[in-house]
């Protein structure tokens, strides 16, 4: 029966590249990306929203695509690199997205603004001067509440013309 019997595994150590510093620890494995980030590493940019990958508030870029940080677990990201919106504020890769953001009101509550945030900056990195529609269609899969979009998009298309 010994052959037959099944090792739980609660735990396993992972090492990766969090917002360009090394990072070795151990990882309840069941745990999504997400709650990793905010419960055992202290940020708390990307939000828990709909828990089902649907409203972009958990929004993270691993191996530089954003990814939903509520599907996937921690211990995916075992010898990838993980980014913040802490990580690329810092960095001052978002820097005009922020500053449109706050110009063009586009942060009401500002639940959904981190997501938004990493969603346009992979928009931005694909495509320079992106039309409205294109930034329509990238922010589709995000989520907000309080702005109804125009805003964001505005912010979006600012930013764009910043960078050009």
């Amino acid at each position: 029966m010994d052959d037959l019997s099944v090792r739980c595994v609660e735990h396993a150590n992972i090492q990766f590249t969090l917002n360009g510093k090394d990072v070795n620890c151990l990882v309840p494995v069941r745990r999504n990306l997400v709650d990793f980030l905010r419960q055992d590493m202290g940020l708390t940019a990307a939000h828990v929203g709909c828990e089902v990958g649907v409203c972009g508030a958990c929004n993270v870029r691993v191996d530089g695509a954003v990814v939903r940080g509520c599907l996937m677990l921690a211990v995916q990201v075992d010898g990838l690199s993980v980014e913040t919106l802490e990580g690329l504020a810092e960095s001052g890769e978002i820097a005009a997205l922020q500053r449109a953001f706050v110009t063009r009101n586009a942060m009401q509550c500002g639940f959904c603004t981190p997501g938004m945030l990493m969603t346009a900056n992979e928009l931005l990195q694909a495509k320079a001067c992106p039309s409205r529609l294109e930034i329509r269609d990238a922010i589709s899969g995000n989520y907000c509440r309080c702005t109804g979009y125009q805003a964001i998009v505005d912010a979006i298309e600012m930013a764009a013309g910043e960078d050009a």
